[in-house]
């Protein structure tokens, strides 16, 4: 099972001082090339205040950011899964996580970074500031990671993939075959609705759960019938998959 994730805007700050930035390092280190490139243009496109407002959408409160993509190379860094903080992130809790946890994780979970591309949620990273729709000098990030992060996804796939992404981090990686889920709340009179800023705290809850029990899971009935075991409902719903945000409320493993 391989379960894709977006990264966040939000960013824990520090890390290892001793362990900086090795590209080759990362998972999938075929795409230290197509890394490069964008950190180059990050770089640049971050060292004049008024383009980085532009291009990486800064306000008042977040255009110090702009310095993070300046000094990528000799920043600290720390696994992916604490760097990344937020509505998705915060109810996995990585930091105070066990060790069978972080390494279920670390084999089972991709983040689809704008910045590195697909990484692994142990990959040590540096906090850095770039969106899937940030507007880099002669490099469009869809086009720029899309064909290439498909390529090693589809290679690394096997059985089931779990598609967390917004639709946004998609664009940068497409995989066949991969199964995104909608985040729905079910009415009284059993209307469905898409959830948006829940969806992501939801998705958080279930990747906590999948890592907490050191889930075994092949295929979608696999996948069902392990969350029917902890009281998390998942539903096929036409073509496609529902997870009901209420029954992750609280989370018990």
């Amino acid at each position: 099972m391989t379960v894709l994730l977006p990264p966040s805007e939000t960013k824990r700050e520090g890390g290892d001082t001793e362990r900086t930035l090795d590209l080759g390092s990362l998972s999938f280190p075929e795409l230290s090339d197509e890394r490069a490139a964008v950190i180059t243009a990050a770089r640049s496109v971050s060292s004049e205040e008024s383009s980085a407002r532009t291009a990486l959408k800064l306000g008042p409160k977040s255009v110090t950011e702009r310095f993070r993509n300046l000094v990528l190379e000799s920043s600290p860094t720390m696994p992916a899964i604490d760097r990344y903080t937020g509505v998705l992130y915060d109810p996995l809790d990585a930091p105070g996580a066990d060790a069978a946890t972080r390494a279920w994780w670390a084999q089972h979970v991709v983040v689809q970074s704008a910045m590195f591309g697909p990484i692994g949620a142990g990959d040590l990273v540096p906090a850095y500031r770039l969106s899937h729709d940030s507007r880099l000098p002669g490099l469009r990030l869809p086009a720029h990671w899309a064909e290439r992060s498909a390529e090693v996804l589809a290679a690394r796939a096997g059985g089931l993939v779990l598609d967390l992404r917004s639709e946004g981090y998609r664009t940068l990686g497409p995989v066949d075959g991969a199964v995104p889920v909608r985040v729905v709340s079910v009415a009284g009179d059993g209307r469905r609705k898409a959830l948006n800023h829940w969806n992501k705290t939801a998705k958080g809850r279930l990747v906590s759960l999948l890592g907490r029990t050191g889930a075994d899971i092949a295929s979608m009935p696999d996948l069902v019938a392990w969350a029917a075991v902890y009281g998390v409902v998942v539903e096929a719903v036409g073509d496609g998959w529902d997870l009901l945000a209420e029954s992750l409320e609280p989370v018990a493993a």
